[in-house]
């Protein structure tokens, strides 16, 4: 009951903002040159759903975000995980991890660039980094997580390193893991398509960067409507394979 008024206030706000969107050019207070009505904006989604240009460019945006966001997940629990099992090797790096991960991945666009052009190894580039310092930092602190006790008592049972890692740190950290691929998921997201907007290689950030180009306004913001709504299902999908991923643990059965 609680979950279906929630939605139903949600739905409202959102139904709200449509008729504020709606009105509020018509008054004067705002240009319509530079907030066109929210029937423009969805007339120009509909549109867009027609053309083969769009879906194109669909395709190019998840491509690269699905191909960084994988190769900083696997990049990132590999590290973290080596990194974490291994105390003197934590302390070795712990001063350039903390030195490289504050760097905006923004900043990194014009080496970008110089390497890749407008290719999608741009994108890439700019998705790995951002992406991949959201999971290690997660998974490094799963593994200052695991409980001593079961950790001894892993080694009193002659557990080797990777009984160790598979039976104790694993189960340990794999909340962490989670918690990492879901922040990295929406960082990869953003990444791609600002690598899109700024470099100018094929994806829905490109799109808008030509529509805003053209002074196509009513297109821009359905642009930017579509990768709003891609953002929010990137989400909730990311958190319902965290569900399942961790259905065992204590958490998910409390919400349960």
């Amino acid at each position: 009951m609680g979950g279906a008024t929630a939605s139903l206030r949600g739905l409202a706000g959102l139904a709200g903002l449509v008729v504020v969107l709606e009105v509020l050019p018509h008054t004067g207070l705002v240009s319509a040159d530079y907030l066109p009505p929210a029937s423009d904006m969805a007339g120009a989604l509909w549109h867009l759903l027609a053309e083969d240009t769009f879906w194109t460019a669909l395709g190019d945006t998840l491509t690269g975000w699905s191909l960084g966001l994988a190769i900083a997940v696997v990049a990132g629990v590999a590290a973290g995980i080596v990194i974490g099992s291994v105390p003197v090797l934590r302390a070795v790096t712990a001063s350039t991890i903390e030195f490289l991960r504050p760097i905006p991945s923004v900043a990194l666009i014009p080496v970008a660039v110089l390497l890749y052009g407008t290719e999608l190894r741009s994108t890439l580039l700019l998705v790995v980094y951002a992406s991949f310092w959201q999971v290690l930092v997660q998974v490094l602190a799963g593994t200052q997580d695991v409980d001593p006790v079961a950790d001894d008592t892993a080694r009193s049972y002659q557990l080797g390193r990777w009984g160790r890692v598979r039976y104790v740190l694993w189960p340990t950290a794999l909340p962490y893991v989670m918690t990492g691929v879901r922040l990295a998921s929406t960082v990869a997201l953003v990444l791609a398509i600002t690598a899109e907007l700024v470099i100018g290689s094929p994806g829905l950030g490109h799109e808008i960067a030509v529509a805003q180009t053209s002074g196509a306004v009513p297109r821009v913001y359905a642009l930017v409507l579509v990768t709003g709504l891609l953002g929010v299902a990137v989400n909730l999908v990311a958190r319902a394979v965290e569900r399942r991923a961790l259905h065992w643990h204590q958490s998910l059965r409390r919400e349960g």
